[in-house]
C-alpha cells in the first residue's frame, strides 16, 4: 500500500508539469521519457530545439516553420503531413513510430541522437498545438 502511495504521488507530481493532452500515447511516451531520466518537461525548450540549426539543417528544413502546416522532405521532395496533433490527428498515435522518427530525424538533422529530455520537450511542444 505504501508503494502504491509513493507511485501515485510521484506520478501526480510529474504530470502537473505536463501540458493537457488528449493523446494517451503521448502521455505514455512522456512518462517513459521521465522514467528514463527526463526532468520537468519544458515545451518551450522543445520549441527552441525545433528552430535550432545544426549546420544548414533544423527541424524546419523539412517540417516547415509551423508544425501545423505541411512540410516537404529536403532531399526527396516527399510531402510530410503536419506534425501538430491538432492539424493531423493521426500524429503520435503509435509510440514505435514516434521513436523511429526521433531516431532518424535527430541523427539526420542534429547529427546525433536526441536525449530523452529533448524528445520529451519536443513531443510536448508539438502536442500543445
Amino acid at each position: 500500500m505504501k508503494n502504491l502511495l509513493v507511485v501515485l504521488m510521484f506520478s501526480s507530481a510529474f504530470l502537473t508539469g505536463l501540458p493537457a493532452s488528449a493523446n494517451s500515447t503521448v502521455d505514455q511516451l512522456l512518462q517513459t521519457y521521465q522514467q528514463q531520466g527526463a526532468q520537468t518537461v519544458d515545451p518551450e525548450q522543445g520549441k527552441k530545439l525545433w528552430y535550432s540549426k545544426s549546420g544548414d539543417r533544423s527541424c524546419t528544413t523539412c517540417h516547415n516553420s509551423s508544425p501545423d502546416k505541411m512540410g516537404k522532405h529536403a532531399r526527396t521532395g516527399k510531402l510530410i503531413k503536419p506534425m501538430a496533433s491538432s492539424a493531423n490527428p493521426e500524429r503520435f498515435q503509435d509510440s514505435k513510430k514516434v521513436e523511429k522518427w526521433f531516431l532518424r530525424n535527430c541523427k539526420w538533422t542534429l547529427g546525433c541522437l536526441c536525449t530523452v529530455q529533448e524528445k520529451a520537450n519536443t513531443l510536448s511542444w508539438l502536442n500543445s498545438f
